[in-house]
């Protein structure tokens, strides 16, 4: 039945069906071929891998997403991050960074940035005369911070599939990562700006317009504080939080009255699509991970690796290169949903933290969103900014360079990903 549901999987995967129903068609298929199960399971497992109060924070998430970017405090952040870094030399491209970071505060998605306020910092990249294909790359490379500075999607369905971590831990873990991440791409562009002699802006922000472009985005910058703070002072759970932002961002858009009644209309049709896009796949890819699960692949793998090593960063490392290997063919939500079952029993059997397994994934898995041949996000930049896919990936390769370089880091230092959740008590 194992060989039936891989091959069957990636042969389905290779002729370029959607990642959802690949999964679905070689799960329908493995469960006929194993005769001992009743292909009843199926929708059973869809129905209990949706089935969960915590995920009802997906679609409150990406909801108020949707509705902060309609207030239109997209373009308040730009603004802010401008006056903040543009005068220093390559300064969109610290926009960009900066941005990005903010708007991970909001979205919690990686292609939400790229297709809002990265592309748009990629166009001014463009008109300021850096070369198209290097705006482009670093937009898409900053766009993979949001699924890593809370609030995230993928980490609260991270936290569904592994019962060892919570929402609230691995926002926190998420913290540091997410600003190593910022701070490795903007030293990345650092160089590249200097190579090419790629100038910031000649008037440099005052204090007082640093103040009024900060006043202005606030609302903006103070929702994740409201979600973080909530959480941690034990207002409301996660899904609760995604709730609250939601009714923020909602009362937000009316009170500003930039969210007319037609505007709010298009929100709720654009956030329900996304919502069920995501739905499904999680539906799916629960059938795909139990049947995984019930071949007994989490075993064997274990045995294999036993065979290898027993030392746990070893362990790691050669976990990291088999989720890495994964993330260059399969999406990043489906591929997080079928990995985390099959490798986080192998981490705990190795004594690995769970929070620095589960950022090493995530993050590992992100990363996979900017490198070819699947990189969803780079098909995203290639499309808003009108770029050859090939020209795109060859100037993204030093700025996957950087974030490699933090990848390396949850690897070989625990406390990056641990540091944040104990000291709120969140971690062991």
């Amino acid at each position: 039945m194992a060989k039936v549901l891989i091959l069957l999987f990636f042969a389905t995967l290779a002729l370029g069906i959607p990642v959802a129903f690949t999964m679905g068609i070689a799960g329908m298929a493995a469960i006929l071929v194993d005769g001992a199960l009743n292909p009843l399971i199926i929708p059973q497992r869809m129905y209990g891998g949706i089935d969960s109060f915590p995920l009802m924070a997906v679609p409150f998430f990406i909801l108020a997403s949707e509705l902060m970017t309609a207030c239109g405090l997209t373009t308040a952040l730009l603004r802010f991050a401008n006056d903040l870094v543009g005068h220093i030399r390559g300064g969109l491209g610290h926009v960009n960074v900066l941005v990005s970071m903010l708007f991970a505060g909001i979205s919690g998605s990686a292609l939400a940035d790229a297709a809002g306020p990265s592309a748009i910092v990629m166009r001014m990249m463009r008109r300021a005369g850096y070369e198209a294909n290097y705006a482009g790359a670093l937009s898409a490379a900053t766009a993979t911070i949001g699924p890593i500075i809370p609030p995230s999607i993928l980490m609260v369905v991270y936290a569904i599939a592994d019962s060892r971590v919570t929402v609230a831990g691995l926002f926190l873990a998420g913290i540091l990562p997410g600003l190593l991440l910022g701070l490795s791409l903007a030293a990345a562009n650092h160089f590249v700006s200097v190579r090419h002699d790629y100038r910031g802006r000649t008037h440099r922000a005052s204090a007082s317009e640093i103040l009024s472009s900060g006043i202005a985005a606030g609302p903006a910058i103070l929702m994740p504080a409201i979600i973080l703070g909530g959480i941690l002072a034990g207002v409301f759970t996660p899904t609760e939080a995604g709730a609250v932002a939601t009714a923020y961002a909602l009362v937000l858009g009316l009170g500003r009255r930039t969210l007319s009644m037609s505007a709010l209309y298009r929100v709720l049709v654009r956030a329900a699509v996304t919502t069920s896009s995501v739905l499904i796949i999680v539906a799916m890819a629960s059938i795909f991970g139990w049947l995984l699960t019930y071949a007994q692949i989490p075993q064997t793998l274990a045995g294999a690796i036993s065979g290898l090593t027993q030392e746990p960063l070893a362990v790691l490392f050669l976990l990291a290169g088999f989720a890495l290997v994964c993330g260059l063919f399969i999406d990043t939500l489906p591929a997080l949903i079928i990995l985390t079952p099959v490798l986080s029993p192998i981490a705990a059997q190795f004594g690995i933290d769970p929070l620095q397994f589960a950022m090493m994934l995530v993050l590992n898995l992100t990363i996979g969103m900017i490198t070819p041949p699947v990189g969803p996000v780079l098909f995203v930049i290639a499309t808003v900014g009108r770029l050859r896919l090939e020209g795109l990936s060859r100037a993204v390769l030093p700025l996957l360079a950087a974030e490699l370089i933090v990848l390396l880091l949850v690897i070989l230092m625990p406390a990056v990903s641990t540091v944040v959740p104990r000291f709120f008590g969140f971690a062991n």
